[in-house]
């Protein structure tokens, strides 16, 4: 029989898919327990080893894993971050710097009927660690898929026909250049098992990039809500049909029966659309509402709510999935689980593949004392010693930057003396900043506060005061740090609107301090270049417009101490607002630093 002919570009291509599947599953993670039991996967997207998987595949191994990849190694690793609500959880391996990854693509341009690959550990077939690879095609986008109670959240996620079944959770479904669109987690399943039928679901990669970051603190992070709720109405425009008068969108100016036209720079035709959209945003992040009223339309900048409170969500984590099936399917545990659960005796051993083992190191999984020394219990937080972690880096930045601000004496009490003007006009403004009390003079006019003065008061009355206790945070934290200042948590990154442009891509993501202070909740966000703020925000009570003191510019400032004069690198351009529109625009001039020693105690007679 003559041997048919193959065109050389369809062999060019197979060998480019091949390649392509290749590389991306070196990226591939199966995931286990420390006994080596479950089975899931996951994908590397940081050289240092950080890698994207489902929260039900993490809960079920819990903080400490074993992650094989396709060299035929094992490695520890442990919890980071959990998103509980949309089923996706951080974690980090340890053993090595070089990890391979796979890079986040954008989902945004996924379309139907786009070539797809699937990449994982199903029914845990990989006991060579080799990931099983499905292709298929992309069935559906912007699919819903309902939450069991109030977790595992499929918003806007992607349907493919690429097989997934048990195991795949966690693993990354590919476009064929090899990027991330989306985490596989769910399926729908025949009655008879849990067999798939070609119709699984992938977190989007667009909602991976908005939590990688915020995941990236250590903590349980949490969905947004809008404070409002939308309808259909008789001629099929998306409406607000309740919305609360406490939340940021109220005090925005959105009211019953506005018309939703785009919400996160996304049109919005259907009610269904505008939840999809807004289950992929994280709580605390500000974004575009764009709505019609009177035929005329409007943009609201507004700041997200979260679907639970801090401690409910803690209580939802800490029950594992409070009694919830698994996301896959409603049927019971099929021979094929079965047969997943005996294979775990099959996973390589640390006497066999551990990295440590082979450089001598003891690595016993009741002894990996590396991997468990970077796991910190602390309520509210999957892993705490992540979040210690980044408020260091930034603390180290802040004394570097701004340790000529400190005095030697570290019992000293220092006055700050900020002098400058109104931008635009020549009415000069001085604020003084001591140990227990605080002045603001604007031009003839002084508004003066003490240290026993409530804060969130000062923050209710909406005037200039709101700089002097903006200033006063970012004092103490100064000579300070973080912890002495108050209860401080890192948040992650939270995009900052520096300007009047609402495009939520364009904006800058920083770093966010919390720290709860005195009476109020203070936030600073930093870029990750600065150890000073580029914003300062100050809450006072829930319902009421939080402070925001803006640094809009950064420049060479005059500074005195003790007669020295000097120069620092300081904000130079203040802008005070509540809400959206500035109250006070401050040029400063000059900075002058007084230190008084503290008095010795009096010897004893």
């Amino acid at each position: 029989m003559a041997e048919i002919p193959v065109d050389e570009d369809v062999l060019a291509a197979q060998a480019l898919r091949v390649e392509v599947m290749q590389r991306c599953a070196a990226a591939t993670v199966a995931v286990f327990g420390p006994d080596g039991g479950g089975g899931g996967s996951g994908v590397l997207i940081t050289p240092d080893g950080f890698a994207l998987t489902n929260y039900h595949v993490s809960s079920a191994c819990g903080d400490l894993m074993r992650c094989g990849l396709n060299d035929g190694r094992v490695y520890d690793a442990v919890i980071v971050g959990v998103d509980a609500t949309g089923d996706v959880s951080l974690i980090r391996l340890w053993g090595r710097e070089d990890f391979p990854v796979a890079p986040l693509g954008d989902s945004s341009t996924v379309r139907v009927g786009q070539w797809c690959f699937a990449a994982g550990n199903p029914f845990v077939l990989a006991t060579n660690l080799q990931p099983s690879i499905s292709m298929g095609i992309i069935s559906g986008i912007n699919r819903y898929q309902y939450p069991a109670g109030t977790l595992l959240e499929y918003a806007d996620c992607l349907q493919t026909d690429a097989a997934i079944n048990p195991g795949n959770s966690g693993g990354p479904l590919f476009n064929l250049a090899g990027e991330i669109i989306g985490i596989n987690g769910r399926c729908s399943f025949e009655k008879r098992g849990r067999v798939n039928v070609g119709v699984g679901y992938a977190i989007s990669a667009r909602q991976l990039e908005y939590f990688q970051e915020m995941l990236a603190s250590g903590r349980l992070v949490d969905h947004a809500t809008l404070g409002a709720t939308v309808s259909t109405d008789d001629v099929g425009r998306v409406v607000v049909s309740n919305i609360l008068s406490s939340s940021d969108a109220y005090r925005r100016g959105l009211r019953y029966g506005d018309e939703i036209l785009e919400l996160a720079n996304r049109e919005v035709r259907t009610t269904n659309r505008f939840k999809n959209i807004l289950g992929t945003l994280p709580k605390d992040w500000r974004v575009p509402l764009e709505i019609r009223r009177d035929s005329q339309r409007r943009t609201l900048l507004i700041r997200l709510d979260g679907v639970h409170t801090d401690q409910e969500l803690a209580e939802l984590v800490s029950s594992g999935l409070g009694g919830k099936e698994d996301p896959h399917s409603q049927e019971t545990p099929s021979e094929s689980e079965q047969d997943t659960q005996e294979k775990k005796s099959e996973l390589p051993t640390d006497d066999e593949d551990s990295p440590a083992s082979k450089n001598g190191q003891e690595s016993p999984l009741d002894t990996n004392k590396l991997a468990k020394s970077m796991i910190v219990p602390r309520e509210g937080f999957a892993n705490y010693y992540f979040n210690a972690q980044q408020q260091n880096a930034i603390w180290q930045r802040t004394q570097t930057q701004a340790s000529v601000l400190r005095s030697e004496d570290a019992d000293a009490a220092q006055t700050w003396q900020l002098s400058g003007q109104l931008a635009g006009e020549p009415t000069p403004i001085e604020v003084e900043l001591g140990a227990a009390a605080a002045k603001l003079k604007i031009g003839s006019r002084v508004l003066a506060t003490n240290e026993s003065d409530s804060v969130a008061d000062i923050v209710g009355k909406r005037n200039e005061g709101g700089l002097v206790v903006a200033l006063r945070a970012l004092k103490e934290y100064v000579e300070n740090g973080p912890q002495l200042l108050g209860d401080t948590i890192y948040l992650g990154k939270i995009p900052v609107y520096m300007g009047r442009d609402t495009q939520l891509k364009e904006q800058p993501r920083m770093e966010v301090l919390q720290t709860l202070w005195y009476d109020a909740k203070v936030r600073m966000s930093f870029t990750s270049q600065s150890g000073l703020p580029s914003l300062i925000e100050v809450f006072g009570d829930a319902g009421q417009d939080p402070v925001e003191v803006y640094i809009d510019q950064v420049a060479p400032l005059e500074l005195t101490r003790e007669g020295e004069a000097s120069q620092l690198n300081f904000p130079t351009r203040l802008r005070l607002q509540y809400g959206t529109e500035p109250l006070l625009l401050m040029e400063l001039k000059s900075l002058a630093i007084t230190d008084t020693p503290t008095a010795p105690a009096e010897a004893l007679p």
